[in-house]
Parts: C-alpha cells; sequence; structure tokens
C-alpha cells in the first residue's frame, strides 16, 4: 500500500509558485462572517499558506448580524478593487445568508475558490477549459498525477454530488476520459458500485462510510469527507485502517485531499493573477497549471 501524501505534495506545490507569486504579486482577499471556529482554523490555513508562497493575504472580517445586501456590496467592493486578485467567501454563512447569492456576486475571474457558475460550467468542456475548477477537486487530480496514477479507461466510481467535490471531480474525471459512476446518499446497495471501482472517491461527510468489504483488492481511494469525531479525531469518509489493508494507493485523513485543497487554492490564485494582468495568455489553450507539472 501506497499512502498519497498530500501534506508533502502540497508543500512543494506551493514552493513552486513562489517565483511565479514574486513576479505577479497576487493578493487573495478572504471575506469571513461571524466566529465559526472551523472557519478561523481553514482561513489560518490558507493564511500559512500564502505567506509561504509569497501571496499578499488580505483577511475582512465581518458580524453576523450583516445583511445579505451589506455583504454583497462588501464583495462587489472587493470586485472592483484591482489589487484583490482573488476572492473567497469562508463558508458556512448565517442561515440569513442566501449562500447562492452571495457565490453569484463574486466576479467569476477572482472566483478562487471556483465555485462560481461560470467557472463550474467552463470545467464541463474540456481540460483545456478548467482554467479556475474547484479548489477540492483540482487537489484531487494533481493528487492522482502525482502518483502517476492513470485514469484514461479507468473505472471510477465517486461517492458524493455535491457542488464543491462530488459534481466537479466527476466531470473532471470524464475530461480524462475515465468511466465514471456517480453514486449518492439515495443510491441503493452502494457496494455493488464500489466493489467495481479501480479508483474510488469518497466526499459525503459520513465518518467511515466505505469499509473493507466495499473495495476490491488493489483499488485507488482518495477520501476527501473530514469529519470530527466525539473524542475530537478527524477520520474520513473510508475506514482507513481495514480498508487500507486492500489497497494499492490510499489517501489518509487528516493529511491527504485537505492540504492539497489548499495549494490549489493558491494555484488558483496564482493562475486567475495571471489571467487579469495578461489575459492574452488565456487563448493559447495549453495547461493553465504549468506551474506545477
Amino acid at each position: 500500500m501506497i499512502l498519497l501524501d498530500g501534506k508533502s505534495l502540497a508543500e512543494a506545490m506551493i514552493d513552486s509558485m513562489k517565483a511565479e507569486a514574486k513576479r505577479l504579486k497576487p493578493t487573495l482577499c478572504v471575506i469571513r462572517v461571524g466566529h465559526n471556529s472551523a472557519s478561523l482554523v481553514y482561513i489560518r490555513n490558507k493564511r500559512i499558506a500564502c505567506e509561504r508562497a509569497g501571496i499578499r493575504f488580505d483577511e475582512r472580517d465581518f458580524p453576523a448580524s450583516i445583511t445579505q445586501a451589506e455583504l454583497i456590496r462588501e464583495i462587489e467592493n472587493v470586485n472592483h478593487d484591482s489589487a484583490i486578485n482573488g476572492v473567497i467567501v469562508q463558508l458556512p454563512l448565517p442561515d440569513s445568508i442566501d449562500v447562492p447569492a452571495i457565490i453569484r456576486s463574486i466576479d467569476p475571474i477572482k472566483d478562487v475558490d471556483g465555485f462560481q457558475a461560470y467557472n463550474l460550467g467552463k470545467t464541463m468542456l474540456s481540460t483545456e477549459f478548467e482554467d479556475l475548477p474547484p479548489a477540492t477537486a483540482l487537489g484531487v487530480m494533481k493528487l492522482l498525477d502525482h502518483y502517476d496514477i492513470a485514469l484514461q479507461g479507468k473505472e471510477v466510481v465517486v461517492v458524493g454530488n455535491s457542488n464543491i467535490a462530488g459534481k466537479p471531480i466527476t466531470v473532471m474525471m470524464m475530461n480524462r476520459s475515465a468511466t465514471v459512476t456517480n453514486c449518492n446518499r439515495s443510491t441503493k446497495n452502494l457496494a455493488e458500485h464500489t466493489l467495481r471501482a479501480d479508483i474510488l472517491i469518497v466526499a459525503v461527510g459520513h465518518p467511515n462510510l466505505i469499509t473493507a468489504t466495499m473495495v476490491k483488492k488493489g483499488v485507488t481511494v482518495v477520501d476527501v469527507g473530514i469529519n470530527r469525531m466525539p473524542n475530537g479525531k478527524l477520520c474520513g469518509d473510508v475506514d482507513f485502517e481495514n480498508v487500507s489493508k486492500k489497497a494499492a494507493f490510499i489517501s489518509p485523513v487528516p493529511g491527504g485531499v485537505g492540504p492539497m485543497t489548499v495549494a490549489a487554492l493558491i494555484l488558483n490564485t496564482v493562475n486567475a493573477t495571471r489571467l487579469q494582468k495578461h489575459p492574452v495568455q488565456k487563448k493559447t489553450h495549453s495547461s493553465p497549471y504549468s506551474t506545477f507539472a
């Protein structure tokens, strides 16, 4: 069994972007509403990654009482600020705010999370149009690329259909000529699907959903889920201890996809800045991710 070490790869990816960041001088703006403890951890990790890459980090904090209209005005101010190249609105948001409306208000060329409909739609076309894909999906692809795990013609099963992970991962796998099955919480006889998988990607937020009896020997497993258990420990959607005994490759939680999502976010920030400052390069149709080939 080979561990898909996202932590080490993410650090290498971020280090590889230092020269380009020095040349382009990107700024990433993170907008936070309220004081969600998990959000504070995620934002800290993004700040650390920006500092490592040499990217300016601009955090803007607002009270949970902010109205939706006020928050959209703040986002529009950032959209029009030429000194800011990437914008993230940290989720979750208070129940009083409509998340889709907030995502729609972000300028697509500054949408480094890759949540905007324009960027999601482009991702569906082909690898050549994956300019700013969702960061988690991009992180999964870079992890598989690094370990030379071929996708073309492989049986890929994605468990999860969120706009953040499951759907874009499914589409990006299709872009790479994999044969893809997408499952969700309503899928009947889930094991019938997962047992066929050459590559199994799980992103549902259900602790230890995938057990050893649900995978075949030699499978590659990418665990996107991250769940905090009552004892405070983190675990994924896969029973790592037992599934790892059958897998050829498997990602851990923590230390797998999580760091890769942050690295992909930094990569999107660099690429967004390049597209803003050198728009003519956008039409070359060479790989937009040549920074870390």
